[in-house]
């Protein structure tokens, strides 16, 4: 296998090993948030592998994010965005913590008071929080582009946003990551 880098308009780090180069895509002192789903990163050693090359930062997590990320949830993550001083956010894992983690982006610049306003006016995100991923399941492509989807379970929506503000600085993809991925579910993403 041969790493590379590409960057169009997304910095695409690619590779065995390439967790470790965070430290030199992140804001020297930020305060960065780590944003997962399920926890599975906890049991096949992503997370520790991400929080090794994260030993010079402060660190804050947050876990729980769900397949069709949920606007209540991602409220909970706002909250802490803001109590805590993030200045950077994290994906680690598939499309619904990476689009999850898009909305957070934007949620954190908006002036509005309610951030469901970006989603059901359809707001373009111009700016926005810097974030970074770590894919842990190919299938969506959002490791690459400026799109999310978010449900509002509240009242059954389904909404998308995007916009310029809300293409990740950089993605790491490394094909050794996904090693522990059930069959089935690698059959689907592909």
């Amino acid at each position: 296998m041969n790493n590379f880098e590409f960057q169009n308009p997304v910095k695409i780090l690619f590779g065995k090993g390439q967790i470790e180069n965070l430290k030199n895509e992140i804001p020297a002192n930020a305060k960065v948030m780590v944003l997962f789903g399920g926890g599975s990163i906890k049991r096949n050693g992503i997370y520790e592998q991400v929080l090794d090359a994260l030993s010079n930062y402060e660190v804050i997590e947050f876990g729980g994010i769900p397949a069709n990320p949920e606007y209540e949830i991602l409220m909970q993550a706002h909250q802490k965005i803001k109590a805590e001083g993030v200045g950077f956010l994290l994906a680690v894992g598939g499309g619904s913590v990476i689009d999850g983690t898009k909305f957070l982006s934007g949620a954190a610049v908006y002036e509005g008071s309610d951030p469901w306003e970006i989603l059901a006016q359809g707001i373009p995100s111009l700016t926005g929080m810097p974030f970074g991923t770590v894919l842990t399941l190919p299938a969506t492509g959002s490791e690459m582009n400026s799109g999310a989807v978010i449900t509002k379970a509240a009242t059954l929506e389904k909404r998308v946003m995007g916009g310029k503000g809300l293409f990740p600085q950089f993605s790491i993809l490394d094909p050794s990551v996904i090693a522990s991925i059930p069959e089935r579910q690698l059959q689907n993403g592909v």
